[in-house]
């Protein structure tokens, strides 16, 4: 259902404001069969198939970095955080095969995947997806003494993520002290901090629709002055602000929280599920300072880390939810 209203808003922002739906409903098909694949998957290789995920994960951020067929951008505001996400949700998916498999050399080899790809990441030049990822590996091995909190371990990440967000907001909107601004706009550039005021300009120029999707880069004025600019504020609920309004923000709040939910309600042990909610709230941060939900490969890992973490095996023994061992 909450796909299904991202991709009907989609369509009624773009016909009012004769604007390019493509993107968003292609992101749409991408999480859900990206999904839908991890359900299959995880309940017929419970962790074989976290293990392929991470390896294809690191397969493509090694071979293709740019992850798409596109123009390259100005640096820093290319392709970098498309890596970055793929090896986050590699890395997540490494630590839940990990805590997914029964036996010590198996789980010891596994983490040690996680921080051979956290070193992908550095050596690739993504320092913040390296961070990134050392962040996951260590949520990971915070969730094993959290058997019997699923609940707060996810009300923690649900904070983690709207904190992010507020603090891009609030950059954008220039609510943050002059020394703060000045040291993120170091890491972030002003070109990317300027396109994030661009956005919220837009956003208040029509907070019910937003201008339509696809049109930011017609709109903006930082995006007309960038060379090769990728027409992008290059964050997500920016992005969603300017383009569809207050309720294109909501739905993608809510197919957040809809991921959170269906994780905290998985049959895998605690540890799984909190491991993929960090990876995919590693992703969120990620996507709230980047480009990375416009590229379908991230998408697609999106919804198959849920999937695969949410997934019921079919040699399940019939017990009550909780932490019961892999099969």
């Amino acid at each position: 259902m909450v796909l299904g209203a991202c991709a009907g808003w989609s369509l009624i922002t773009a016909a009012v404001h004769d604007g390019r739906p493509e993107g968003v409903l292609l992101a749409v098909l991408a999480v859900a069969a990206g999904y839908a694949a991890g359900r299959i998957c995880g309940a017929i290789l419970p962790v074989a198939g976290l293990g392929a995920a991470a390896l294809t994960g690191v397969a493509l951020a090694a071979a293709a970095p740019h992850l798409s067929a596109g123009p390259e951008v100005v640096a820093p505001l290319g392709h970098a955080g498309a890596t970055a996400a793929v090896l986050v949700l590699a890395t997540g998916a490494a630590c839940c095969a990990a805590w997914a498999v029964r036996a010590p050399a198996l789980r010891l080899g596994l983490r040690v995947l996680a921080v051979g790809i956290m070193v992908t990441a550095a050596v690739l030049g993504s320092v913040g997806g390296s961070a990134a990822c050392a962040a996951v590996l260590l949520s990971s091995l915070a969730a094993g003494r959290m058997r019997h909190h699923r609940a707060a371990g996810f009300a923690g990440l649900f904070l983690a993520s709207t904190a992010v967000t507020g603090l891009v907001w609030a950059v954008a909107g220039r609510a943050v002290p002059e020394g703060l601004a000045v040291s993120l706009e170091g890491q972030l550039t002003r070109q990317r901090i300027e396109l994030w005021h661009d956005a919220l300009h837009l956003a208040h120029r029509d907070a019910a629709l937003g201008v339509g999707p696809g049109r930011f880069g017609e709109l903006s004025t930082t995006a007309a002055q960038t060379l090769q600019s990728d027409g992008k504020p290059h964050s997500a609920p920016l992005q969603q602000a300017a383009e569809q309004g207050v309720v294109g923000v909501v739905l993608l709040a809510a197919a957040f929280c809809w991921l959170l939910y269906t994780l905290w309600r998985s049959p895998r042990p605690t540890p799984v599920a909190l491991t993929a909610g960090a990876a995919l709230t590693a992703l969120a941060a990620i996507a709230a300072v980047g480009n990375a939900l416009s590229f379908t490969t991230v998408s697609v890992g999106a919804g198959l880390l849920a999937g695969l973490a949410t997934a019921r095996p079919l040699a399940d023994d019939g017990r009550p939810r909780g932490d019961r061992p892999a099969p």
